[in-house]
């Protein structure tokens, strides 16, 4: 009877929290008072016996989308979506009647801003993230031989870009709490062969820099920080370039800007500069000082190792600046989004988000929400269908990157970082854009509530 007064409790609690949740007229921010009323008048259940409870608890359990019933929206919402204004694609335009398509001033103008942006004396941009990544190795010095410490809970090419260069990927485990990478689980895994260690701010939040800074340069190690996620996020009041020896962001359409496809490394390090301004151009340099036949002509360039094709172009360059201007803009209503969605969800026991560290802000491209199976009747593969079927466009970030067909023929063993593999079987990733509408993050609350209760066990 207590279990049964507790669950109804708890889902009139939900129901009007998740209403109030975006009530204009109250500030979007939850009543205290009206979560005291709701949540403290136990007597309300008390009128509630028998089959009138029972009937009421049924009432609550709404039909499903996926079972026939009507889904809470009419039209998919993306998990995430590029924010393009008139502006930026005025800007695109002036490009495209320019002289200047590719290799013109648009690309330094963009590095420029990504730059200042970073904190840092240079950026180098590319042609997508994972060329970016793989440029940063290559500076770093990774080979064959070589061993990077990485987090399994990432997209592939965090780790590809090791085996692009020859070395080794090294899977760290996670903390469960935060999604990131566990410091004391890296110090594990240092051994002499290791050379770097790439770090992943999974979803936009910082991971632990000062610890594994410190690390790295106890044992002369390079750090990588995959920043794709993160881009305006601070740690320690610094901003993303600050903390490492390079930092890469990504420009995918769902990223925090874009570029269309397009990436790049930030540092403070003049060696890596020049490395990663010639890697993404063939190994070919026409700078005079580094030039080995000096007194060359001036049309005179060399190609002095295998480097690549991962240019960005004026186009999409122009694009990332314009956007850079109002990466402020689309970080706050990101943050705005994630708190209220974090107020909605936190007394919703077998729920559980992403939590933030101390002197952290994270810019929040995912949100990441852990459905904890032994709350739930149905396996977090059928609550994905469900949502899916209400309209609301989940998706699942990430399979741990040695589970991939490919990296079990390479060797890797399913078991080595058990919190990222159990992180992983409870993560649905909801819709978090700054495009997003009241309305529409309304729409997610009611389709993760009325799920939610419907497989509550």
């Amino acid at each position: 009877m207590e279990k049964m007064l507790y669950i109804l409790i708890k889902t009139i609690y939900i129901q009007l929290s998740s209403r109030i949740l975006l009530d204009r007229r109250i500030n979007m921010v939850f009543s205290s008072t009206i979560e005291k009323n709701v949540f403290g008048n136990i007597e309300i259940a008390h009128y509630l016996t028998g089959k009138e409870e029972i009937g009421m608890l049924n009432m609550q359990k709404e039909q499903l989308a996926m079972y026939g019933a009507k889904p809470v929206r009419e039209k998919m919402l993306p998990y995430g979506k590029q924010w393009v204004d008139e502006t930026d694609i005025e800007n695109v335009v002036n490009v495209l009647r320019s002289d200047f398509l590719s290799s013109g001033p648009e690309i330094p103008k963009f590095e420029e801003a990504l730059a200042r942006e970073a904190g840092t004396r240079y950026a180098v941009a590319f042609s997508s993230g994972t060329a970016a990544l793989h440029a940063a190795c290559f500076a770093a010095g990774v080979e064959t031989g070589s061993e990077v410490i990485t987090s399994p809970l990432t997209f592939a090419a965090s780790s590809n870009c090791i085996l692009y260069a020859g070395g080794k990927p090294v899977f760290a485990d996670i903390d469960p709490l935060t999604f990131n990478i566990d410091s004391q689980e890296v110090y594990k895994k240092i051994t002499p062969n290791t050379k770097a260690l790439i770090i992943v701010d999974f979803a936009g939040q910082p991971a632990p820099y000062n610890e594994l800074y410190d690390m790295a340069s106890n044992h002369g190690l390079v750090t990588i920080r995959d920043a794709a996620h993160s881009i305006g996020s601070i740690y320690k009041e610094r901003r993303p370039g600050m903390s490492t020896d390079m930092t890469i962001f990504s420009f995918h359409p769902v990223k925090h800007i874009t570029t269309g496809e397009g990436g790049a490394v930030v540092t403070d390090r003049e060696d890596f500069y020049h490395q990663l301004l010639m890697f993404r151009n063939h190994g070919i340099t026409r700078d005079e000082q580094m030039l080995e036949q000096q007194n060359s002509p001036k049309w005179y360039y060399e190609m002095q190792f295998l480097g690549y094709n991962y240019r960005i172009t004026d186009i999409q360059a122009a694009l990332g600046t314009s956007q850079l201007k109002r990466l402020e803009q689309f970080v706050k209503r990101r943050r705005e989004l994630a708190v209220l969605y974090n107020k909605a969800f936190e007394q919703m026991p077998g729920l559980a988000f992403q939590q933030q560290a101390e002197e952290v802000s994270s810019s929040w491209h995912l949100y990441p929400l852990r459905w904890k199976k032994d709350f739930f009747s149905v396996s977090r593969d059928t609550i994905f269908q469900a949502l899916l079927a209400e309209n609301i466009g989940v998706n699942l970030h990430y399979i741990p990157v040695y589970l991939h067909p490919y990296y079990q023929s390479l060797g890797y063993q399913r078991g080595i970082c058990p919190n990222a593999e159990a992180v992983y079987e409870e993560l649905i990733t909801i819709p978090l854009f700054p495009l997003m509408t009241d309305r529409d993050l309304q729409d997610v609350v009611d389709a993760v509530v009325k799920v939610y209760n419907y497989f509550l066990k």
